[in-house]
Parts: C-alpha cells; sequence; structure tokens
C-alpha cells in the first residue's frame, strides 16, 4: 500500500528543523497533481545527518546520492514514495533556488509556517502554464535540462515559453553529454505524458529529436503514398497520438494492463508510444517504387526491429525493454494479418494469442493506431470498417478467455531433444525448439509423445 504523502509532510513538519519542500513537489502540490518524490533543503542541519535520522524516524532506506553536492535520498518501505535531501548552494535558499532549472521548479514552501517563497515568478507560470528557464546558463550546468523542458511539455501540456526554445536550440549539441542513462530516463517520462505528440514536436523544432534519434534523418525522406495520407514522420507522430487517444478510452482492463510497469521505470504505455514512433524507422532501407508507381516497404518491419535494438542498446535500454520494443515493431503488422486469415476461427485467434503471450493488448492497439493513421486514397471506408471491426473482435475474444489461459506446458528441454536426436548443441537445435514452439501454439502437438515424434520428423527434413 502507498503511504499517504500526508505522513511524509507532517513528519518532515515535526523535525523541528527549517526545512523546505522544494522544485517538483510544490508545483504538483499547486497543481493538484499526485506526487511520490519529494525535494527537501534543510537549512539548520548537516543533510547528511539529518537525513541519516530522518530514515530512522520513517523506516526507509538511506542511499547517499551525491556525496560531493550533499544529496541523499530515502526510500520508503512501499518502494514508491521518496525523500531526495541536501543543503542550499552556498547555505542560501534563494542561491539555490535560482540555479535550478525552470521556474516552476524553483518554488520553495517553508514546512515551519506554510510560507511560499518565489523569487523568478514560478507561480505566475503555473497559471499561465508556461515553461520558462531561469536563465540560460542553467543549462549548461546541467544539459539533461534541455530534454526535461520536453518532459515538462508532454506530461504538464503546457507550453514552452520562446525565449527558453531559442535558448535550448542554440545548445542542442550539448544533448550529447549526459549519460545515456538518464537520457533514456527522460525519453521514458516523456512518451508516458499525456501530450506526447506536443513535445516530440517542439523538440524537433528545437533540434533535438534527430541528435536523440538518428533515425527520424532518413523517415523524414519518406513521403505520402497511396495507402498513406502522411509523410512517414507525421505518420509516425499520429500513431503516437492514436495510441493515446485509444488509451484514453479503453476498457478499465485494458488501462490496467498499459498502466503495468513491467519493463523497468515506466508504463506499458510509454514504452508501446516509443514503439509507435519507431515502428516504422525500417521503411527507408526498404523503399522502392514500382513502375506503376506503388510504394513498396518490403519486410520493413524485420529491418527496422534490428535497427531499433541497435539504437536502444547505444541508449543503453534494458534487455526486457528492447525486447519489448523491437517485438512491437517487428509484429507490428501480425494482427491486420491474422483477421484477413480465410475461414478466420478461434485457432487463429489461439495462434495469435499464444505467439504474443502477454502482449495481445499491446500489440493490437498499436496495429489499431497504425491503420487510423495511413488514409491515404487506397484506403476506403470499408477497409478501414473492416480493419478496425476484426482488431476490435480479436481483443475482444482475448479478453473474454485471458484470465482462464495457463501457459503452454514445455513438452521437452534442449538436454532430452539433444538426448533423442543424439546432437550436441549448435544452431540447428535452436531451430528445432523454435520448431517445437510453433507447433505447440498451433496446436499440432500437444503431449510429450507428440513433441518427440515431432523433433524426430523435424530432424529427418532438414
Amino acid at each position: 500500500m502507498d503511504i499517504p504523502n500526508s505522513l511524509i509532510i507532517d513528519t518532515l513538519k515535526n523535525t523541528g528543523n527549517e526545512i523546505y519542500l522544494v522544485g517538483g513537489s510544490v508545483r504538483d502540490m499547486l497543481l493538484g497533481r499526485q506526487t511520490y518524490d519529494n525535494d527537501i533543503i534543510v537549512v539548520d542541519e548537516d543533510a547528511r545527518i539529518f537525513a541519516q535520522n530522518l530514515a530512522k524516524t520513517l523506516d526507509a532506506v538511506y542511499i547517499p546520492l551525491d556525496e560531493e553536492n550533499k544529496i541523499y535520498r530515502l526510500v520508503m518501505k512501499d518502494k514508491v514514495n521518496y525523500i531526495d535531501i541536501t543543503n542550499p548552494i552556498e547555505d542560501s535558499l534563494e542561491k539555490d533556488l535560482a540555479r535550478r532549472d525552470f521556474t516552476i521548479n524553483a518554488i520553495a514552501l517553508n514546512l515551519k509556517n506554510g510560507e511560499i517563497i518565489d523569487i523568478t515568478g514560478g507561480k505566475s507560470d503555473l497559471d499561465r502554464r508556461i515553461i520558462r528557464m531561469i536563465k540560460p546558463e542553467n543549462f549548461d550546468d546541467d544539459s539533461l535540462r534541455l530534454l526535461r523542458a520536453f518532459r515538462f511539455e508532454s506530461v504538464l501540456g503546457f507550453d514552452i515559453e520562446p525565449e527558453t526554445l531559442k535558448a535550448i536550440k542554440v545548445r542542442a549539441e550539448l544533448i550529447s553529454k549526459p549519460a545515456v542513462e538518464r537520457i533514456n530516463c527522460e525519453i521514458l517520462k516523456l512518451f508516458e505524458g499525456d501530450n506526447t505528440v506536443k513535445a516530440l514536436i517542439s523538440m524537433d523544432d528545437a533540434g533535438l529529436l534527430e541528435l536523440i534519434f538518428p533515425p527520424v534523418v532518413d523517415v523524414k525522406k519518406v513521403s505520402p503514398n497511396t495507402h498513406h495520407h502522411l509523410d512517414l514522420f507525421h505518420h509516425s507522430l499520429e500513431v503516437v497520438n492514436q495510441i493515446q487517444q485509444l488509451y484514453d478510452f479503453s476498457v478499465d482492463v485494458v488501462r490496467e494492463h498499459l498502466n503495468a510497469h513491467d519493463f523497468g521505470g515506466a508504463s506499458r504505455l510509454g514504452h508501446l508510444k516509443l514503439a509507435g514512433f519507431l515502428h516504422d524507422i525500417g521503411k527507408f532501407q526498404t523503399w522502392t517504387i514500382e513502375e506503376s508507381g506503388r510504394h513498396r516497404f518490403i519486410k520493413h518491419d524485420d529491418t527496422g526491429a534490428k535497427m531499433a535494438d541497435s539504437l536502444l542498446k547505444k541508449m543503453h535500454f534494458s534487455k526486457k525493454q528492447i525486447e519489448y520494443i523491437t517485438k512491437m515493431i517487428r509484429l507490428h503488422i501480425y494482427p491486420s494479418s491474422v483477421i484477413q486469415a480465410p475461414n478466420l476461427s478461434e485457432k487463429h485467434y489461439m495462434r495469435y494469442i499464444r505467439k504474443m503471450e502477454n502482449d495481445v493488448i499491446d500489440n493490437i492497439l498499436l496495429a489499431k493506431a497504425d491503420r487510423l493513421s495511413a488514409l491515404g486514397p487506397a484506403i476506403t471506408d470499408e477497409i478501414l470498417s473492416d480493419n478496425l471491426n476484426g482488431l476490435d473482435k480479436m481483443l475482444a475474444y482475448y479478453l473474454s478467455i485471458k484470465d482462464s489461459l495457463k501457459p503452454l506446458p514445455k513438452l521437452l528441454d534442449g538436454k532430452e531433444i539433444m538426448e533423442i536426436l543424439n546432437i550436441k548443441p549448435s544452431p540447428r537445435l535452436g531451430e528445432i525448439v523454435d520448431a517445437l514452439k510453433e507447433a505447440q501454439i498451433s496446436g499440432d502437438v500437444n503431449t510429450k509423445e507428440d513433441a518427440v515424434n515431432f523433433v524426430r520428423k523435424f530432424c529427418n527434413r532438414v
């Protein structure tokens, strides 16, 4: 169970110290948004000693984040709420606030008497829904702040003030300085926001988008065609927009699934929207135009998945994150091909469901978003309606049976297959294991005896 934020604030008030709540926690409090991270400045005691004592009081885990700058974190027992504790820069609250990134993050609340300290006009900017830098050189202190502007734009829906956007554009190349882990953390928070597309367009205007996602350079070269009313860049943005809209109007079970944090520090929805943005990055490399004028992108899904794998590895995304995003890219056409099968039946649905495992909802939403974002002259109302209705029926079928689904049993492991066939570990063994799994998914193999016969026959065929 989450610890109420009010309990944390009350505990801080009762310490007797001169403490200020600062940054995002004050911003979110003034906006009426729920917050789990509390940044505090303690003025009258060494931050390390204060943090250690407070950790005992709250039964929290004490973590030194930055000994040089005296920044310490307390992680609460619920592992959701945390407190970052520091002393003010140069022992001055005003100097500390003036060194922060944006005015909306430079508001302080005196926990002893409830006084608001706002020396940069942050409250006014909150009212005006503006993201405004405090001063340009603060970007030089930490160039990750260049990207954070767009994260706040996505999450809050605010507008970036023109002079701030100009200062970011001048410094765009500095985005290569922060550790890639910090960048991918900001990117995922950006993709979790309700206003992702707005932020991506602003990032593009400021010159950051192509620096963080180099494939965008080539994506912008692919023009509209008979199936796509938009050029590929704007098609990719529209897919992200459609995923957000589909999520917003989904039934509770779908929203709960997409809200889950299964791959790290962000929701499935954030990862799915990132996959949606990248889903067609393989198209430029596979682009051909036939004599008839038809545009072809043969195997762009496979090519795009490989490109995304390389990109995300360079950005130090985790193995689970990369597996999920590349799976979505590689299989984004798959749901629509399933529903076009002759004599479509529950067996086709089940084969798809077994193949996708826990990612059925995500994959179908991506396919729907892709269809809704590609409305060229060749896409008739009938084609659109048939596709969306077919995907909805398959999703409804999955939702009706998902709670009763059981994992496929492992009929034979690699060691048993090697003994049956008298072979050693090799790529061939991997092919046999994959083929056996496909046969199980298709329902052609159901027992251990079936599995033994299958691997023997398969071995004789290759």
